[in-house]
């Protein structure tokens, strides 16, 4: 009754059979246990999982099972309308049933990318059982449940697991994210979930410093990452995150880190097709942060002279024979970026003489 295709599914319309067949089901034990106590509820649902494999962390090795995504199905069935309590006990339990905190704990206090089986579970899980088959509410409850045991720094590898980039083989991509430019898709999901803990800042759970502390965090996770994917992550996060990250840097004093954080900003904007306004807006808020027109002049003579540094780094790079195609590309997007951000910038300020 419980298993439903759960492996090598035959069928194309296969997904949408399991859907269907496990909402059914999660509406079944709904009303079957109705007139029993949350614990009661939980444990006899509990008692039917646990001797299904697929069900279980560590315990499916086939590539293409659906076991966590039709237990999701069947969870946000089941506990529909449930409060904040009960679902605050559905976790416990969760925890208790899978041994998740202990092995989240195996996950990020290890070796990024030694554990691979272990992170792939774990991001599995949590996505398709906790977190993907939810509304955005939903989603950040469980977030929270997920991140909030552990320190700020274990949050950002977890967030990393979670939603990082992944290679073909479906391992994360720690050392990818280190070495070599991220694809806009690679890091939308990671940027999708920023903005959710942003979006809904409590002093109790998120705040904006702590926001800010992780997301330093995660940006030198497992190394410091690519600057591309710094700023490209910034760039899809949007607006508010990347003004929070640019106006702390800048109200720190960190004039080289947030001037060469722009000129890359800048840069993605160019190669992604973001309009260069946008950019152009963002640098003049960022100038508001300081408290003088001296101070701002600074700023602005450092940010020119990182737009003359990054070229040179780049030309010299391609120009010692180093025969790296998508370097000679990034040459060019960089002067044509420069070009197009410097005529936004002026032209802002031409009309508001």
């Amino acid at each position: 009754m419980i298993t439903q295709s759960i492996h090598h599914p035959t069928s194309p319309y296969a997904h949408d059979t399991n859907i269907k067949h496990y909402k059914a089901l999660g509406l079944l034990f709904k009303r079957c246990t109705l007139l029993l106590p949350t614990k009661d509820r939980l444990t006899f649902t509990s008692s039917m999982f646990s001797q299904i494999p697929c069900f279980k962390l560590e315990e499916c090795t086939a590539a293409d099972c659906l076991g966590f995504y039709g237990y999701g199905v069947f969870l946000k069935t089941m506990i529909s309308g449930w409060d904040e309590v009960e679902c605050h006990r559905v976790f416990n339990f969760l925890c208790s049933f899978t041994n998740l905190l202990h092995k989240i704990k195996m996950a990020v206090t290890g070796t990024p990318g030694v554990s691979c089986y272990l992170e792939l579970q774990l991001r599995l899980f949590c996505r398709q059982v906790l977190l993907d088959p939810w509304s955005c509410k939903d989603t950040l409850f469980w977030l929270t449940r997920i991140l909030k045991p552990w320190p700020m720094v274990l949050q950002a590898r977890l967030l990393f697991i979670l939603y990082g980039p992944l290679l073909p083989d479906s391992t994360l991509a720690w050392q990818g994210i280190v070495e070599r430019e991220m694809s806009h898709s690679a890091l939308w999901h990671m940027a999708r979930v920023i903005v959710l803990l942003y979006s809904n800042l409590d002093p109790k759970d998120w705040t904006i410093d702590t926001m800010q502390t992780i997301l330093e965090e995660l940006i030198v996770v497992p190394e410091v990452w690519h600057m591309e994917n710094v700023a490209r992550l910034l760039v899809l996060c949007g607006n508010t995150v990347c003004y929070s990250i640019l106006a702390n840097k800048a109200h720190n004093g960190q004039l080289l880190q947030v001037s060469r954080l722009i000129v890359h900003i800048i840069l993605v904007c160019e190669k992604d097709g973001y309009c260069m306004n946008w950019v152009a807006k963002m640098v003049h808020q960022v100038c508001q942060v300081f408290n003088n027109t001296s101070e701002r002049f600074t700023f602005i003579q450092s940010l020119e002279d990182m737009f003359s540094e990054v070229t040179m780094e780049v030309y010299e790079f391609v120009t010692a024979g180093n025969h790296h195609e998508d370097m000679g590309q990034t040459l060019w997007s960089l002067v044509k970026s420069s070009a197009h951000f410097h005529a936004k910038f002026l032209h802002m300020f031409l009309k508001n003489e």
